[in-house]
């Protein structure tokens, strides 16, 4: 048992610092490669918070864990919301001025009810899987679209993304972290998969539960932090932008890994408990988020963190199912 804990302290500091690495070389190549700032804010670095469930959910899906995959979905965007934008608001309010997210807000709740559409037979299959990419894609191309529109406009979501862009890395280096990223970044995945596993089977915990708590957690630590710090310099705008990027990658790309490489039945309490909360949770935060003030305050965020703790301290007490 403390193995498998310790290897699985490893895999998850090993699979965000590679994640981390991985999005650090390819914004910096592509910068150096004359790509638009405004094309790598909205690609690589909006689809990098989302790296480490997407690898995850693959090694899950790979060993056949597609409850643990679809699992880190749902549990990761209830993460996302309820503890870290709830963390986060208690800590300083959160101010929505971007146009941009606006209207991914609404773009959120109807990607979230597609989820809902899908999972509504308890089923994952391959055709899903791959619908769900194909609305991946189309999103991005939407969302540049969207971005190209309003950048004349000053846009704070858009100009915070482009300050994060590194600037002076030359390409070897920009390469050397990309390899780095790709090697490691596939292996801490297995080794905190296999371990969470191992863990799940001591406690007697499902796959599922094991996917909304642990990992659906631990991968989103790094996001955490990130929002933090990210409000407390002012980026209000593009730590509420990651969170909702992140939610819709997690459903389009992410969820669609499961569905294409391991298509199966699922847990019947994937739609009948957790797909409710997912989607409680993201109508809070358009209410709160589209509000006369556009702000996020103290109280609303203490409602959100009460739902998070609520919500996991009734999995961990139903650790079975």
């Amino acid at each position: 048992m403390f193995e498998a804990v310790t290897f699985l302290i490893i895999g998850l500091v090993f699979l965000v610092w590679s994640a981390d690495r991985l999005v650090f070389g390819s914004a910096a190549l592509a910068k150096n490669l004359g790509i638009s700032p405004l094309v790598i804010g909205m690609t690589i670095l909006a689809m990098g918070s989302s790296a480490p469930e997407m690898v995850v959910s693959a090694t899950a899906a790979l060993a056949g864990k597609t409850d643990t995959a679809v699992g880190n979905v749902i549990g990761s965007n209830i993460t996302n919301i309820a503890l870290i934008l709830g963390l986060t608001a208690i800590i300083k309010p959160l101010s929505i001025s971007s146009n941009v997210l606006r209207r991914e807000l609404p773009l959120m709740i109807g990607v979230t009810l597609l989820a809902g559409a899908i999972l509504w037979d308890s089923h994952l299959a391959f055709y899903e899987g791959v619908l769900l990419f194909v609305l991946f894609a189309a999103f991005i191309i939407a969302m540049l679209q969207i971005s190209r529109k309003e950048k004349g406009k000053g846009d704070p979501l858009l100009e915070e993304q482009e300050s994060e862009i590194p600037t002076g890395v030359s390409n070897k280096t920009s390469a050397f972290w990309i390899v780095v990223g790709l090697i490691i970044l596939p292996i801490s995945a297995d080794v905190l998969v296999n371990s969470s596993v191992k863990i799940a089977h001591y406690f007697g915990m499902s796959d599922l539960v094991i996917g909304l708590t642990i990992i659906a957690v631990g991968t989103s630590l790094p996001e955490l932090a990130a929002t933090i710090v990210g409000v407390l310099k002012g980026e209000d705008d593009m730590a509420v932008g990651n969170i909702i990027g992140s939610n819709v990658f997690n459903i389009l790309a992410v969820m669609g890994i499961p569905g294409i490489i391991h298509p199966s039945i699922l847990n019947e309490h994937v739609m009948h408990r957790d797909y409710w909360v997912m989607l409680g949770v993201s109508l809070l935060l358009v209410i709160m988020a589209l509000g006369k003030t556009r702000i996020i305050n103290r109280i609303e965020g203490a409602i959100l963190l009460i739902c998070f703790i609520v919500y996991q301290t009734y999995l961990l007490m139903n650790i079975s199912s």
